[in-house]
C-alpha cells in the first residue's frame, strides 16, 4: 500500500520529466547564470534526488548546453519578432536597441559565461556555434534587405553582419559589470553602426522612413 506522502501523486512520465528537469535548468541559468546549472541545484528546484536527475539526462555538459541553447533561441525569436515592419534599417536599430536593453543582463550573463564554459564543454560549444551563426544570419538577412532596397549601399551583408554582433555583443558584456559608469551604449552603437553601414544615423532611428 503506498504511503501517505506519495499516495495520489500522479507519476510523471520520461518526457514530462526531462521537460521538468529542462525547465529548472532554464530556471536556474537565467536566475543565477550557466555556472549555477549544477546536479545538485536542478535536483533541489525540481525536489528530487540528484541520482534521478542523472538517471533522465545525457550528461551534465549536454544539459547545461540544451539550456543555453533554449535559452539563446527563445530569446532570437522573441527579438525577431519584436521587428516593426518597416524599412531594413529602421528594422536595424530596432535590434540593436532591443538587444542592448537592460532587462536582457540576464541572457548576456548566460551568453558570457557559454563562451567560458564552452572550452572545456565540447556540446556547449558547438550550441553556441551554433546560436552565433543564427543571430548572424538574421542580421545579414536585414542588411541584405538594405541594400536591396537601396537604403544601404551595395556590399557584402556578411562581414557587415559580424561587426555589428560584435559590437551588441561586447558593449553587453561591459554592461554586466558597470564599465564606462555613465555612459549609455546605445546612442553610440546606433551612430556607429550607421557609419559601418555607410547611411546616415537617422535612419536607425524609431520612425524614419
Amino acid at each position: 500500500m503506498p504511503s501517505t506522502s506519495t499516495a495520489g501523486r500522479a507519476r510523471m512520465s520520461a518526457d514530462q520529466r526531462r521537460e521538468q528537469i529542462a525547465g529548472a535548468a532554464r530556471e536556474i541559468a537565467l536566475a543565477e547564470g550557466l555556472d549555477a546549472v549544477t546536479l545538485r541545484a536542478v535536483a533541489a528546484r525540481v525536489g528530487v534526488a540528484s541520482g534521478l536527475v542523472a538517471h533522465y539526462i545525457p550528461s551534465m555538459d549536454d544539459l547545461i548546453a540544451d539550456t543555453f541553447f533554449d535559452i539563446v533561441s527563445a530569446e532570437l525569436d522573441e527579438v525577431r519578432a519584436l521587428l516593426p515592419d518597416a524599412a531594413a534599417s529602421v528594422r536595424i536599430g530596432a535590434l540593436l536597441r532591443t538587444t542592448l536593453d537592460p532587462a536582457r543582463r540576464d541572457v548576456t550573463l548566460v551568453w558570457v559565461q557559454a563562451w567560458a564554459l564552452g572550452t572545456r564543454n565540447t556540446p556547449l560549444a558547438e550550441r553556441v556555434r551554433a546560436a552565433m551563426d543564427a543571430w548572424r544570419a538574421v542580421i545579414a538577412e536585414e542588411v541584405a534587405r538594405g541594400m536591396a532596397d537601396g537604403a544601404i549601399p551595395a556590399g557584402d551583408p556578411e562581414p557587415l553582419a559580424w561587426h555589428l554582433l560584435a559590437m551588441i555583443d561586447g558593449l553587453s558584456a561591459h554592461a554586466l559589470v558597470g564599465w564606462g559608469p555613465g555612459i549609455e551604449p546605445v546612442a553610440p552603437v546606433l551612430r556607429a553602426a550607421a557609419g559601418l553601414l555607410r547611411v546616415d544615423a537617422e535612419t536607425l532611428s524609431p520612425g524614419s522612413p
